[in-house]
């Protein structure tokens, strides 16, 4: 039998199948895990303490009709007013609160600070910053804050 020259295999070069790798090490595997972990999870906070995920999620749920909905408008509007510079206390400071004997037409909110838990502030005060009135039926914000009482309108997202 003739050998043939296409299955004898070259000099040097390794067979399918035999080169096996040596198993990793839990060294080699726990920095494996953590190259990926750090900058992953110092993205995550990153992203959350620059307030992209409350926008994200306010653009995603904030749609034509969360306008008649108290809680939904509330919450869009505290992302607003952090994220806009209208204040620069933090959200869990914020406290909207809905006049509900206003027409839909000009639902007035007020957001007041909370001065407790963690909040900026004189222990126990409880201080008006400004009121922002909503017309739900045009979608229109106004707001009256730098000059109390009288309103201008709002920029909106």
């Amino acid at each position: 039998m003739a050998s043939d020259p296409q299955n004898t295999p070259r000099p040097g070069a390794a067979k399918l199948g035999s080169g096996r790798r040596k198993p990793r090490t839990l060294k080699q595997h726990l920095l494996r895990r953590l190259v990926v972990l750090v900058p992953v999870s110092l993205l995550a906070v990153l992203v959350m303490k620059m307030g992209w995920l409350d926008q994200a999620a306010d653009k995603i749920q904030f749609d034509r009709l969360a306008w008649f909905d108290n809680t939904k408008l509330v919450e869009h509007l505290r992302v607003m007013v952090t994220h806009n510079g209208m204040t620069d206390v933090p959200p869990k400071c914020l406290v909207p609160i809905i006049n509900g004997n206003d027409p839909p037409d000009a639902t007035r909110v007020d957001f007041m600070q909370r001065s407790n838990d963690g909040c900026p502030g004189k222990a126990g005060t409880f201080d008006r910053l400004f009121t922002i009135k909503v017309n739900r039926a045009d979608r229109l914000l106004a707001t009256d804050q730098g000059s109390p009482g009288r309103f201008h309108a709002m920029a909106q997202q």
